[in-house]
């Protein structure tokens, strides 16, 4: 499994791999899958949601760096911004909820705040 990911690394045209936002976004997911699964059932809903927003930032990075034009490159960069913010605002509905460790909701944070902050350069 681990030379796999090597090689899919060291594909060229795969760009989106060497972007620091998405190597970060990324970092997210496991996060966000813990989110979920602590989640108790009537929260079943915010627990999807978590989920695919997280997926969202990634695969809008992933797709924006695919295209040949500035403005569909930030058009992109700029849906994965939002969702990395709704990322955020479920993290703090689930803390203000008391429904989340408060040390992944810091972890969490952290990660989206900078994710928010490089997609925030690229937009423009």
């Amino acid at each position: 499994m681990a030379s796999l990911v090597r090689d899919l690394h060291a594909a060229r045209d795969m760009n989106y791999r060497n972007l620091d936002v998405y190597r970060k976004a990324v970092r997210f997911l496991p996060l966000a899958s813990r989110i979920a699964a602590a989640l108790p059932p009537p929260y079943a809903a915010l627990a999807d949601q978590v989920r695919r927003a997280s997926l969202s930032v990634v695969l809008n990075i992933a797709e924006g760096s695919g295209k040949t034009s500035g403005p569909d490159q930030r058009r992109f960069y700029a849906m994965a911004r939002g969702s990395a913010m709704e990322c955020g605002a479920i993290v703090d509905a689930c803390m203000s909820l008391n429904l989340v460790d408060p040390s992944a909701a810091k972890d969490g944070d952290d990660i989206l705040s900078g994710v928010v902050q490089m997609l925030s350069k690229m937009c423009r």
